[in-house]
C-alpha cells in the first residue's frame, strides 16, 4: 500500500495542512503508512497525528523520505535547485510560464520525480476536486476591506495575522469598517459564482457591503469594463487562463475612476494572462497593500497564501474534500492521479522540446 508523507510547510505564515488526524487514520486503516514532519507552525498539533496512529518524523526530513512515499505538502518548496526524485503532491504553479514554475519542472526532470499538481486534480469532467477557493474569497475580501477602511484613515493597510475562525475574523473586520467612519464601500466581484467568488460575496454580505456579483456572462464580450472603475473595492475571482479578458488595464491609475482599492485573490501577476495590469508581484502579511497610484490613491492586495489566514477551518475543509482521492493513491495511473500526471508529462515534453528547439524562447506553455 501507498506511503503518504506530509511534509512541514517551509514557506512563512503557512500553518495550513492538506490532511488532518482523522483522515490519516482513515489511510492508517485502509493500510496505508503515514508519515508526518514535526513542524513549529502547523495549526494542528502533531499529537493528534500520534494519536491516529501516524509516524512522526523530523521536521523537513522529506528529501531522505524513501523513493516510493509520495510527499505532500501545499505550498512551494525552498527554490533551491536540488533535483527532486520523488513523486510531489503540492500547489506547484508550475504549468502557465512563470519562471519558478520552469525551474520546478526543470528540476523534476534533473531527479526522475513527479508532480502531482494540486490545482491539476480533476474529475472526470475537469472540475477540481479539491480547493482552497472559498476561504480564499472569504478572507481576501476581509484584507481587502482591511486596505479600504484604512485607506479612509489616511493609512496604508497594516500586517495581518491569522485569525482563530470566520466568525472572529469578520468581527474584526467590521470594527475596523466602523471606527473608519466612512459606511460602505461598494463592492464587484468577478467570479462571483465560483468557489472563490462564494467566499468574497460570503464575507462582504455579511458585512453588508453593496455587491455587484459578475460571472461569465457579463465578461463574455471581452472588455473594457468601466464598470468595474465605478466601484470602490473590485475583487478578482478568477484565474488567469489563456483568453482572459483584462478587467484593469495599465492606465487604470490615471483613469477617472472611485476604484481605490484591488483585491486579486486569484493573485498571478507574473502570468501573461493576469487580468489585472497594474501590478507585478504579489503583497505579503507584512505588507498587505501595495500603493500603485497616489492622488486619488490606488491599492492593490495580492496575498497568495489568504486561506492560512483561516489555517483551521480552511485546513479541515479542503483536507475533508481531498481524502476521497487520497485513498485512491494505491492505484496512482488511474482516475484523477493519472489525469494528473498526463499534464505534467504533457508540461515536461514541451519543456524538452523547447530545449531542443533553437526559435524556442524558452516559456513553458
Amino acid at each position: 500500500m501507498p506511503h503518504l508523507w506530509v511534509r512541514a510547510e517551509q514557506r512563512p505564515h503557512e500553518e495550513r495542512v492538506g490532511l488532518t488526524p482523522e483522515g490519516a487514520r482513515r489511510l492508517i486503516d485502509a493500510g496505508f503508512r503515514v508519515s508526518i514532519e514535526r513542524s513549529r507552525s502547523r495549526a494542528i498539533p502533531i499529537g493528534s497525528y500520534a494519536e491516529a496512529g501516524c509516524e512522526i518524523v523530523q521536521e523537513n526530513a522529506w528529501p531522505d523520505a524513501p523513493r516510493d512515499a509520495f510527499v505532500f505538502g501545499l505550498k512551494e518548496l525552498p527554490d533551491d535547485g536540488t533535483p527532486l526524485h520523488h513523486r510531489h503532491i503540492m500547489f506547484g504553479h508550475a504549468y502557465k510560464g512563470q519562471p519558478a514554475g520552469r525551474r520546478l519542472l526543470e528540476r523534476f526532470v534533473a531527479g526522475g520525480g513527479t508532480l502531482y499538481d494540486l490545482e491539476y486534480l480533476l474529475d472526470e469532467s475537469g472540475r477540481r476536486i479539491a480547493a482552497f477557493g472559498y476561504w480564499a474569497g472569504f478572507a481576501g475580501a476581509a484584507v481587502a476591506l482591511k486596505c479600504w477602511a484604512a485607506q479612509q484613515r489616511g493609512a496604508l493597510c497594516g500586517a495581518v495575522r491569522t485569525w482563530a475562525g470566520s466568525r472572529e475574523l469578520t468581527e474584526s473586520i467590521r470594527r475596523e469598517l466602523d471606527a473608519a467612519g466612512a459606511g460602505r464601500p461598494r463592492a464587484i466581484v468577478i467570479g462571483a459564482r465560483g468557489r472563490v467568488g462564494s467566499g468574497a460575496c460570503d464575507l462582504l454580505r455579511a458585512l453588508d457591503v453593496p455587491t455587484t456579483a459578475w460571472d461569465m456572462a457579463e465578461t463574455a464580450h471581452g472588455g473594457p469594463f468601466p464598470e468595474v472603475l465605478a466601484h470602490e473595492l473590485f475583487i478578482n475571482a478568477i484565474l488567469a487562463t489563456p483568453g482572459c479578458p483584462v478587467f484593469v488595464n495599465a492606465d487604470a491609475p490615471r483613469a477617472d475612476r472611485r476604484l481605490s482599492v484591488i483585491g486579486d485573490v486569484a493573485c498571478d501577476p507574473t502570468s501573461e494572462f493576469s487580468p489585472i495590469k497594474v501590478y507585478g508581484h504579489p503583497t505579503t502579511w507584512d505588507r498587505p497593500a501595495l500603493r500603485v497610484h497616489d492622488e486619488p490613491p490606488l491599492d492593490v492586495m495580492a496575498i497568495d497564501n489568504l486561506p492560512s489566514l483561516l489555517p483551521v477551518e480552511s485546513s479541515v475543509d479542503f483536507a475533508g474534500q481531498l481524502l476521497p482521492s487520497l485513498l485512491c493513491l494505491d492505484a496512482p495511473q488511474a482516475g484523477v492521479w493519472g489525469r494528473a500526471k498526463a499534464i505534467f508529462d504533457t508540461h515536461v515534453a514541451a519543456l524538452e522540446a523547447a530545449r531542443h528547439d533553437p526559435a524556442t524562447t524558452g516559456a513553458t506553455p
